[in-house]
């Protein structure tokens, strides 16, 4: 999403936009470079962008890396509507975790820093 953003900036007035990118050595442009310079499909830029950054801890603060979750891929997203929706239920079945101490403890705190939206 960063250079989709980026990207998303340039030109959104009548007059011809224009956006210089440089590097601060001399090695060979990054894969991300040369996708904001050569791909037109904002969607797709920020897949990518995402592929190569990587997504970074769900539950935290560091916005790139490896994800902090066991997940068949972030950018599937009909896997993650499944998953959003029967965790959902789940949670509004409210079922009763007392026979599972760390996982009623693990869900309790997660609920405190997640928003299922």
């Amino acid at each position: 999403a960063q250079l989709h953003q980026l990207r998303g900036r340039i030109g959104r007035s009548n007059s011809q936009g224009y956006c210089y990118l440089s590097q601060s050595s001399n090695n060979p442009p990054s894969r991300r470079l040369r996708a904001i310079e050569t791909m037109s499909d904002g969607f797709k830029l920020s897949e990518l962008d995402l592929e190569i950054r990587g997504p970074g801890a769900i539950y935290g603060t560091r916005q790139s890396g490896a994800l902090d979750l066991s997940l068949a891929n972030i950018t599937d997203q009909a896997l993650v509507a499944d998953v959003s929706a029967a965790v959902k239920s789940f949670i509004e079945s409210d079922t009763q975790l007392v026979e599972y101490d760390l996982l009623q403890a693990q869900v309790e705190r997660l609920q405190k820093v997640t928003n299922l939206n």
